[in-house]
């Protein structure tokens, strides 16, 4: 009789034991859903007005089956040290994801950031205007190629300022943001620092905002022939003014360069150091931005 009591015992704090873990799973959870996105999310729903919101949504059970618990053979890429890139099928369908190893983002059920971005074939970009098709590999992007992605972001920056009462800033735009779809459509992603200003504004008090110049510009420093340090800026425009691009040009593009390649080059060079105009009323808008860039492909 005492064993069949004891093992009664074992059942229930056993059963109790499973019901307190599930219990703390939970409030951990709505722990995670106030502190990392319910309070962005409600923002965002009165950003539609509320109409119905443009945000799919998975599950951490999802996603880690998709990534096989975030399995190194699902992992494709690096993107600084505290961010890491996977891809793996939801519902028969091919995504990469995108895991954040600090606090950034919204995330309604894991500890740490995960989101979600359609499939892209063809990789990320990087700094050097390649792609990333792995961590360990590289693959070089013809003139074409590049000029066809900055096409296509400027055009969706565009739209960002155009589309709606409310101008949103993405301010945040640079290589390793950019995907390649399986039709090297490029398509803008890293929206964690973008901000929506209010109705009927068009400047903010800290970005200049429908110029062109609010791909923010930073303030990157390089070594010249004479070891000088120097602003990117001024040393690009000083190359520009004196006939020396090559001196800047990435060298694998240059040796197949055709005459009409080099003309595009110069006048993306010129159009980006208008961009880089420190008053605003002499940069160009970004809708501008985008038709110089169409017009620059089409004419050489």
């Amino acid at each position: 009789m005492e064993s069949v009591v004891n093992k009664l015992e074992q059942k229930m704090r056993s059963g109790w034991s499973v019901e307190k873990k599930k219990k703390d799973k939970d409030l951990q959870e709505e722990r995670w859903f106030l502190e990392n996105g319910s309070i962005l999310l409600q923002k965002f729903t009165a950003d539609c007005n509320g109409k119905s919101v443009p945000l799919r949504t998975f599950s951490s059970d999802q996603i880690l089956k998709a990534t096989n618990n975030f399995d190194s053979s699902c992992f494709i890429a690096f993107e600084g040290i505290h961010t890491w890139w996977y891809r793996g099928i939801i519902e028969n369908r091919t995504y990469m994801i995108k895991r954040y190893l600090v606090d950034k983002g919204c995330c309604l059920e894991s500890c740490y950031p995960v989101l979600v971005f359609e499939n892209a074939e063809h990789g990320v970009l990087n700094q050097r205007g390649g792609v990333m098709v792995n961590w360990r590999e590289e693959s070089f992007l013809p003139w074409s190629v590049r000029l066809k992605i900055g096409k296509e972001i400027a055009n969706a920056l565009a739209y960002l300022h155009k589309a709606f009462p409310k101008i949103t800033i993405h301010r945040d735009v640079k290589p390793t943001h950019v995907f390649l779809d399986k039709n090297w459509t490029a398509k803008l992603s890293g929206f964690s620092l973008s901000i929506t200003l209010p109705e009927g504004k068009t400047k903010s008090a800290t970005v200049p905002v429908v110029a062109g110049g609010n791909i923010q510009v930073h303030r990157s420093i390089v070594r010249c022939h004479s070891g000088k340090r120097e602003g990117v800026i001024g040393y690009v425009k000083d190359l520009y003014e004196k006939d020396k691009l090559d001196e800047v040009i990435d060298t694998k593009m240059v040796k197949d360069m055709t005459s009409g390649q080099r003309f595009q080059v110069e006048a993306c060079v010129a159009l980006a150091l208008r961009c880089c105009e420190k008053i605003d009323e002499y940069r160009p808008k970004m809708i501008e931005v985008a038709k110089e860039l169409k017009r620059i492909q089409t004419s050489f």
